[in-house]
């Protein structure tokens, strides 16, 4: 009897036996009479029938079934043990260096916005050299601008053209980014954390070809994953059920989500072990554990009604405290203690380098910025005062005496002569010589030093002429001039037509925030939790329409006369205008559409889909049910419905 149910087992799970059934004595008559085996009613004069019921095929075959070897007990994962205080300060130092890359990359954006392409994204060169500029590895900076894309610090603009003609659509920080900038590293790293947890975006795809072969670039819309923050999720949801200080190998965590949805998981791998690694990049992880702040911000959870909706009154991204008033949340006030406190002093050396002994504060920041050029970062900050950097705070609208003043209140240490004299000698220079429109002019009181500048061979590009003993002018343009005279070590100042100074900064430019609103990102996970009956409802009402749909898919398409008789449906030509009639307004109201086509093999076959576009004979569509962008050939589309 076993050999014969691994033999059906084995397939087909049906066979025959000799007419007349099985004798009362056979094998096959007692796996029958003990249910093991169905008989199945004979044709007249036939050979009786036999199946093997699908339970016990799938009992027979447990070893070598589609999901593996069953396992009734969940597998024990193996983990390293870390201390949790080294794992919370290792994670608190990646948050810092991932707020820091995340304000280079952005003022890197500032300075030179990046275009849009034409089918959407980061082209590859801006991205290289917004990660070049920010001293961060590629995809660690499309892991970032991913973030601030969810959290609504990056937007995009469109800049105006030249002589009326159409301008061009560019990356630029949001309106939102300068109130982000001034906050505590610990509240930047809290927006910037929550928005990467529900984004629905996989920024691990940037690089990769689709399935177009087409590289997928940042900020493109083929980075769109619906599954990815339930990904994320599982993926830390299995750091978080370990005790503080565990650090499990990638492969062990990969093990036990497959154990937990063995069919969900398949095909995720790639996107769980991808979480694992952002994690690490935004510090919610420290040497492979998850960090006490990181734990914290999982187990928060989301507000009644959903991210969305407490957008508006919570746009810093706080929690009610004990009572009932904003504060900060519990992750954010856990990792704001491992941070050093924002310092607002510096140690100016010998050597003109400033040291800034931890982050400084946003007002020491933006004086830097000016009076300072940077050379390392990290806990303790880097920098060098030049007399470019000097030329630059002048600039700006400094006066020497205002930078003196400033070292002098900052630092904490004595003032060293030398960056006295710097100053000094700068300033004396500063503005000794004006340039103005002519195409451009130079004028100075000084007519010993305007003979210097005619008699300089290396501005013998500019063809400057004298117009009286104190004015030069040339038919370059006062920036070309400008440019040249301080490659060649004057410090020429701008002037109007008035005669007064010009002062300039850089200019910032913002753009509106991209997708979700400034305050909080969209959880598009956070929807209300349904009661019982109202689900087994909802299924029953999905099971009647599905039976409609396929009666009206196996019906013939006929109409009906005045006379009662019946009259053909529409002819091929026109039932394929109709189709692609309805897959074009699906595009525009971003419908579920059922859509039948011809395979290859000419088979027929139909799927639900939410169409993207439509171009060069082509359909590209989102299945709802596996999350993968197919492309359909229209000519083999047979037909269209919108899905009711």
């Amino acid at each position: 009897a076993r050999a014969v149910l691994d033999r059906l087992a084995a397939g087909p799970p049906v066979g025959t036996v000799a007419p007349g059934g099985p004798p009362a004595d056979s094998p096959v008559r007692w796996l029958v009479d003990n249910g093991l085996l169905v008989a199945l009613p004979a044709a007249a004069g036939g050979a009786e029938t036999v199946e093997l019921p699908r339970e016990v095929g799938l009992l027979l075959r447990r070893e070598a079934g589609p999901l593996g070897p069953i396992q009734p007990r969940p597998p024990v994962v193996e983990t390293a043990t870390v201390e949790p205080k080294a794992a919370d300060s290792a994670g608190a130092g990646q948050a810092m260096e991932a707020v820091r890359w995340t304000e280079g990359l952005l003022e890197a954006l500032g300075a030179e916005p990046a275009p849009v392409l034409r089918s959407g994204g980061l082209g590859v060169r801006d991205l290289r050299r917004l990660a070049r500029t920010a001293g961060v590895a590629e995809p660690a900076a499309a892991l970032l601008l991913e973030a601030c894309v969810a959290a609504g610090l990056l937007g995009e603009a469109e800049q105006p053209g030249a002589a009326g003609r159409a301008g061009e659509t560019r990356f630029l920080p949001s309106v939102a980014y300068e109130g982000w900038r001034a906050l505590p590293i610990a509240e930047r790293w809290y927006r910037l954390a929550r928005g990467w947890l529900v984004m629905t975006r996989q920024p691990g795809l940037v690089g990769q070809r689709d399935d177009r072969d087409r590289p997928i670039s940042a900020l493109a819309p083929e980075s769109e994953r619906a599954g990815a923050p339930a990904a994320r999720r599982g993926a830390l949801g299995v750091l978080a059920e370990l005790p503080p200080g565990a650090a499990p190998a990638v492969a062990e965590v990969l093990r036990l989500l497959a154990w937990r949805a063995p069919r969900r998981a398949r095909g995720r791998e790639t996107m769980h072990r991808e979480a694992l690694e952002e994690a690490q990049h935004l510090g919610l992880t420290g040497l492979g554990s998850l960090t006490g702040f990181g734990r914290l911000l999982l187990a928060e959870g989301l507000p009644e009604g959903g991210e969305a909706n407490a957008a508006e009154d919570d746009p810093l991204g706080l929690r009610p405290d004990a009572d009932g008033q904003p504060g900060p949340s519990a992750a954010m006030r856990a990792l704001d203690a491992l941070l050093p406190a924002p310092v607002d002093h510096l140690l100016v050396q010998a050597d003109l380098t400033v040291v800034v002994p931890g982050p400084p504060e946003p007002a020491l920041a933006d004086e830097l910025e000016l009076i300072a050029e940077p050379e390392s970062s990290g806990g303790a900050s880097v920098y060098r005062v030049t007399a470019d950097s000097v030329r630059r705070a002048l600039d700006a609208g400094y006066l020497a005496g205002d930078l003196h003043t400033l070292f002098a209140r900052r630092s904490r240490t004595p003032v060293p002569q030398a960056l006295t004299y710097l100053i000094d000698d700068v300033a004396r220079r500063h503005g000794g010589l004006r340039a103005g429109p002519a195409g451009a002019y130079l004028r100075s009181d000084d007519e010993p030093a305007l003979t210097q500048v005619l008699a300089d061979k290396r501005l013998s590009g500019l063809n400057l002429r004298r117009l009286a003993p104190t004015v030069l002018v040339t038919p370059l343009t006062a920036g070309r001039l400008l440019t040249a005279l301080r490659e060649a070590g004057y410090a020429p100042v701008a002037e109007d037509a008035t005669g007064a100074a010009v002062l300039t900064r850089p200019r910032t430019r913002r753009a509106p925030g991209r997708g979700a609103p400034p305050g909080r990102p969209v959880d598009p996970l956070a929807v209300p939790r349904l009661t019982a009956p109202r689900v087994l409802g909802i299924v029953e009402q999905i099971r009647r329409g599905d039976a409609a749909a396929r009666a009206a898919r196996r019906a013939p398409v006929t109409v009906r006369a005045a006379n009662g008789a019946a009259v053909p449906g529409p002819t091929p030509v026109q039932a394929h205008a109709q189709a692609l009639a309805v897959l074009q307004q699906a595009v525009r109201d971003k419908a579920l559409v059922w859509v039948g086509y011809v395979d290859a093999h000419g088979n027929t076959a139909s799927r639900l889909v939410r169409p993207v576009s439509i171009s060069a004979g082509y359909l590209r569509a989102e299945d709802e049910r596996t999350e993968m962008l197919h492309t359909f050939a229209l000519h083999r589309i047979t037909a269209a419905v919108l899905d009711e």
